[in-house]
């Protein structure tokens, strides 16, 4: 018997890849703002704000609450929902980054570009895949 994923499976698997992210993220940056402001691709910006970075990493705890929510339920809005709230976030991140990368080497910049944009183009993807079951069935289609 061949095993298959499916949409269903290939949309909560990247929902918990983004949740799992977003909680990592969220984690580090609110409880070590300090050491995340250490890392060579975030320490060539502005000063260093304590204040900024806690509140930054508990929107990415409060989204990764969201996108949880999604893990769990598969319920077709509330995937939307949370998926494009992540695109909200991660496309002018994207731009920014993309737009200050003088201070980094070449190869460092093309490393951190390809991070951020897969943090783009995954998500996207997801909502194309969310939205492809719109028609009925089980998962993400239901609601």
């Amino acid at each position: 018997m061949r095993w298959t994923i499916g949409r269903d499976g290939l949309l909560r698997a990247g929902l918990g890849v983004l949740a799992g992210t977003q909680l990592a993220l969220g984690l580090w940056v609110l409880l070590l703002p300090e050491l995340f402001w250490k890392w060579p691709w975030v320490s060539h910006l502005p000063p260093y704000n304590e204040h900024l970075l806690r509140d930054f990493g508990g929107a990415g705890l409060a989204l990764a609450v969201v996108l949880c929510a999604a893990v769990v339920t598969m319920d077709r809005r509330l995937v939307l929902t949370s998926l494009v709230a992540y695109l909200v976030s991660a496309v002018p991140h994207l731009l920014f980054h993309a737009r200050h990368l003088t201070p980094l080497s070449a190869a460092s910049g093309a490393g951190f570009m390809a991070l951020l944009g897969t943090a783009v183009v995954l998500p996207a993807v997801l909502v194309w895949l969310a939205v492809g079951k719109g028609g009925g069935g089980e998962g993400a289609a239901a609601s």
